[in-house]
């Protein structure tokens, strides 16, 4: 096969059969990457100099030749012979151009690359065993960074097409008694330059939790039991679709409702999402607050605890679990008369095992112990309560999400 037709090879006729892995070597899964690469990545050619100088060449002519009349467009042509060489040369059309743009752009190809590459990471580890030699060893693990890379491409891909222009996605959620709570969010484009503004748009792992605040309602906001507002916190809030949900929810109750993030785009989405969907809702306010987890500031109306705490898809830095939990260990409701348990934080993290937030969920274990390991040392203390692993869904969330893990946690107290 010359490299014409390699290039516009499918993937589903080049990729080797995932079932079949173990007799694939090193060249062959090598050969099979370099393939996808060049098809959704190509080199890009090199380019010309702007403008290529060709001397100019003067034909003798008799003065009173007139074999060839002079139709007076003669010096016309002879001053653009050039430009028309220079046109020519940079604008050929390649018609195999047009078969690779729609190679490209058929979704069955890319799903099925996409899903192979993941199927070899998650087998890679089998694979690199079997290696024969050393080098082989080396050479296989090799390609399980070059398989990372590739779907890290694929994922930057679907997050530039996502992130081309804002979106208005409308959420309708089945609640209790046959009733639905319906959302409509504006996700706004990523800033290309600033990893912080990742708030911008709403995650997987806020959606799936939205489904079960709505299903579940008591489990989530079990009312203290004073007379008193139930007061609900969410941490880095994003596009505020779980701070809207619970004011939706409990608006009979007139609960206190604070939304908080930290980027000022971020914020100023969220203002927008909260004004755009609580425009007649009975008293059931959302305030907007910045919060720093790492330097956070607690003045009104941060500086009074909260029944519930909600966070999604919260830690992309190996530091921020570790910030959220002294920002919880704040403004949780400690155990009291009237409520021995306390407050409750539930946060929901999604479980990602490529690209670079890959096992980050496994710091929220690191920093919240599970309740049956926190000591005895008779202290009031943080601890996981519960943790219960969820399913992706079809169609929600991005590709390095394979599922997620939503933990409830409170004061030892309450075990």
């Amino acid at each position: 096969m010359d490299s014409d037709a390699a290039l516009l090879a499918h993937p589903t006729s080049f990729l080797p059969p995932l079932i079949r892995l173990s007799s694939q070597s090193a060249d062959d899964i090598s050969n099979a990457m370099c393939k996808l690469r060049n098809l959704y990545w190509p080199q890009k050619p090199t380019t010309l100099p702007p403008k290529i100088s060709l001397p100019k060449r003067s034909i003798a002519r008799f003065i009173h030749d007139d074999s060839v009349p002079d139709s007076g467009y003669a010096s016309a042509e002879e001053d653009t012979d050039e430009e028309d060489i220079e046109e020519n040369m940079t604008h050929i059309a390649d018609p195999r151009d047009d078969d690779l743009d729609v190679l490209r752009a058929d979704s069955m190809e890319r799903d099925f690359a996409m899903k192979w590459i993941t199927g070899f990471i998650s087998r890679s580890d089998v694979w690199i065993d079997l290696a024969t030699t050393d080098k082989d060893r080396d050479n296989r693990a090799n390609l399980l960074d070059e398989a990372t890379s590739l779907l890290t491409g694929f994922m930057n891909d679907e997050d530039s097409d996502e992130q081309a222009e804002a979106i208005l996605r409308s959420f309708t959620f089945a609640s209790t008694n046959g009733s639905t709570i319906e959302v409509e969010l504006n996700d706004a484009p990523l800033l290309d330059d600033d990893h912080t503004c990742v708030g911008l748009q709403s995650w997987g792992s806020s959606i799936r939790l939205g489904e079960r605040l709505c299903a579940t309602p008591e489990k989530f906001f079990l009312s203290p039991e004073s007379a008193r507002p139930l007061r609900i916190l969410e941490l880095g809030a994003g596009t505020g679709l779980l701070s809207i949900i619970a004011a939706k929810l409990l608006h009979t109750s007139s609960p206190v409702v604070i939304a908080t993030d930290y980027h000022p785009d971020v914020l100023a989405n969220l203002t927008t999402n909260v004004t755009r969907t609580l425009p007649g809702c009975p008293p059931a306010p959302i305030a907007v607050r910045m919060l720093d987890w790492e330097n956070p500031i607690y003045s009104p109306p941060l500086d009074e605890p909260f029944d519930v705490i909600l966070a999604a898809d919260v830690v992309y830095h190996p530091d921020h679990a570790r910030w959220i939990k002294g920002c919880v260990e704040r403004l949780l409701a400690r155990p009291n008369v009237k409520n021995p348990t306390g407050g409750v934080f539930w946060m929901i993290i999604a479980v990602r095992t490529t690209g670079r937030h890959e096992g980050l969920d496994n710091s929220v274990d690191d920093v919240f112990p599970h309740v049956s390991k926190s000591g005895t040392d008779g202290g009031l203390t943080l601890v996981v309560l519960d943790m219960e692993e969820t399913e992706k869904l079809e169609g929600i969330g991005r590709a390095d999400e394979c599922g997620y893990k939503l933990f409830r946690i409170g004061w030892n107290a309450a075990a």
